[in-house]
């Protein structure tokens, strides 16, 4: 059996990210760019508009109530936050002399 194994190091390097995913990144954040609808069966989907297509809207959960709904907006709207956060690169914690 032979195992493949690879480590990789983010402290000395910059985060690559594209313009493009920039751009869908800051997208994802504004709350404006998302919308909740109600399903045929009574759950409610969330959907992000997508910033690359005019008006397509991508469905990324679905719950059983409104308050559940925009629960996961919000907690999607925090996750896409640090992801944009940390394209911006490292976060020095702690240096020493």
């Amino acid at each position: 059996m032979t195992l493949y194994y690879r480590t990789y190091s983010w402290a000395n390097t910059s985060p690559r990210i594209t313009d493009e995913e920039l751009q869908y990144l800051t997208s994802l954040v504004e709350k404006k760019n998302w919308r909740i609808v109600q399903l045929p069966n009574g759950y409610y989907q969330t959907e992000y508009l997508n910033p690359n297509k005019e008006n397509d809207w991508v469905d990324v959960t679905r719950r059983e109530t409104v308050k559940g709904a925009e629960a996961a907006i919000d907690a999607s709207i925090e996750h896409y936050k640090k992801r944009l956060d940390f394209a911006k690169g490292p976060v020095v914690v702690k240096t020493f002399e």
